[in-house]
């Protein structure tokens, strides 16, 4: 298959690789029964628009957490691979272009391979992370033994009995970064409680679910940009990017009124 990739990039190209003969020919492959009309098929008409497929949505949502392989081909290969193992369940009837169907998949298929790779990234620096904490502050037990420092200190600080404005807290020797994820896990945790109050409607309080689990799971989605964002939230939530955006401008106010609260005060405001 290199020589079919080889032969299309000689070649100057339309803007338009994945075209109705491309659809038309993944229908003829899973109709037909010959081997070799179906290695024809895929060879002439599909295995090139699958390639141009793969590698701009690679690009498009930055997908480069790559550490399983030596360069984004073989990334590519691995995901083409992927591709033509489901490519039988595929079916025009359902409504759907193959351009949509297959682009999803491959969209699936990298956030779940990109989070892998990330934590995996984490796990292997965390550990000269934390002795580079605990050497900074040896003098103060609360860095030792901590593998997650924003996780213990901020679930000491939740309080959730509404009679309280807040609990203070000692940020004196943080980092800016450390208090701001300290902050997250309160402010998760405020309107994941509150979420109701915030939105009234269920199906804005589905979608402002779904935008809090990014806060939840921020260790691995900061190797996405905005639109890789807004395409995670759509497959939670059947919903389109207006309504996302008017949605996060909600949460945004809370976040941005209780964040200049909380560094002024240092404490979180629950009222």
């Amino acid at each position: 298959m290199d020589s079919i990739i080889r032969k299309h990039k000689s070649k100057k190209q339309s803007r338009r690789y994945f075209t109705q003969e491309t659809e038309d020919a993944i229908v003829r492959y899973n109709l037909s029964t010959d081997s070799e009309e179906r290695s024809q098929l895929y060879a002439d008409f599909i295995h090139w628009p699958f390639y141009k497929l793969t590698q701009n949505i690679i690009h498009t949502f930055k997908f480069y957490y790559t550490d399983g392989v030596d360069n984004l081909e073989d990334l590519q290969h691995e995901i083409i691979t992927f591709l033509l193992s489901k490519i039988h369940l595929f079916s025009p009837e359902r409504g759907a272009k193959a351009y949509s169907y297959f682009g999803t998949i491959v969209k699936r298929w990298l956030i779940v391979y990109n989070q892998k790779n990330y934590q995996n990234r984490i796990k292997n620096i965390q550990f000269s992370t934390l002795n580079s904490y605990s050497d900074e502050n040896s003098e103060n037990s609360d860095f030792r033994n901590t593998p997650r420092i924003d996780k213990e200190i901020s679930s000491l600080m939740v309080d959730t009995n509404e009679d309280n404005d807040g609990d203070e807290l000692n940020l004196k020797g943080y980092k800016h970064e450390d208090k701001l994820s300290m902050f997250m896990d309160l402010y998760t945790t405020y309107c994941t409680t509150h979420i109701y109050e915030i939105f009234p409607k269920k199906y804005d309080a589905q979608i402002a679910d779904a935008i809090l689990e990014l806060f939840r799971k921020r260790d691995s989605i900061d190797v996405f940009n905005k639109k890789a964002l807004y395409i995670y939230i759509r497959e939670q939530v059947d919903v389109k990017t207006p309504k996302i955006t008017k949605i996060a401008n909600v949460l945004y106010g809370i976040f941005r009124e209780k964040y200049l609260f909380y560094l002024e005060h240092n404490l979180f405001p629950y009222k």
